[in-house]
């Protein structure tokens, strides 16, 4: 796609878009899962995909790329600022994963767009949103063991949950981004989050881009 560089044409396209996206049960078995993030240089973007297993939470593979900024940092507008890079990115795995999912929001956002669904409806795969903050939205508090949740509702619509991944944690606050329900969201980020609060393939990309980020400012 022609990615725009100003906010109202990102919006026009962003409420066309949105029109595509599908909330429903997984149709298949996970075989393999994807956790995609971005980091910043002084004038870049690194995008970073880690590729998992899921049966066994294996790490398989990690790629990442480097592209220009184009597009300013505007809250409910991510997607087209990290977007283009996290598209190239994808195309570097040595194998197409059955699932990814992205640090930020699914349909939990004011267009019911978040980059999790905007990914997710141009792959054609299921996307799944992760995000340590609540971009809009109300909830209240889940319990405190893991496992415990909350839904998350804009506009009396659910859209998704604050879910306590570990106990006696701040709650993440996930959506479902395509191709994928609540309960299914909800199932998958629990069974990625073995030890720690952030599910590994996403915990696995944050480190990844921080070396990635390290070494270029090295060599810089």
């Amino acid at each position: 796609m022609k990615w725009p560089a100003d906010r109202e044409s990102a919006k026009k396209i962003q409420r066309e878009l949105s029109k595509r996206v599908r909330i429903e049960p997984l149709k298949e078995d996970l075989r393999y899962i994807a956790g995609a993030d971005a980091s910043y240089l002084d004038e870049g973007i690194i995008g970073v995909l880690t590729l998992y297993s899921y049966e066994d939470m294996e790490l398989i593979e990690e790629v990442w790329n480097v592209d220009k900024i184009r597009f300013p940092y505007i809250p409910g507008l991510l997607s087209f600022r990290e977007g283009p890079v996290l598209l190239k990115t994808v195309e570097k795995l040595s194998m197409k994963p059955d699932i990814i999912l992205f640090d930020g929001h699914g349909i939990c956002h004011p267009e019911r767009f978040g980059i999790a669904s905007h990914i997710g409806v141009l792959l054609g795969i299921p996307t799944i949103g992760v995000a340590k903050s609540l971009l809009t939205g109300t909830y209240k508090e889940p319990g405190f063991k893991k496992g415990e949740k909350s839904y998350i509702y804009i506009n009396d619509e659910i859209r998704g949950v604050a879910l306590r991944t570990r106990s006696y944690t701040k709650p993440l606050f996930v959506s479902p981004g395509h191709l994928i329900d609540i309960e299914d969201t909800v199932k998958i980020v629990l069974t990625c989050c073995k030890r720690y609060r952030i599910p590994e393939p996403l915990r696995r990309a944050d480190i990844f881009s921080r070396i990635i980020k390290r070494n270029l400012s090295t060599s810089g």
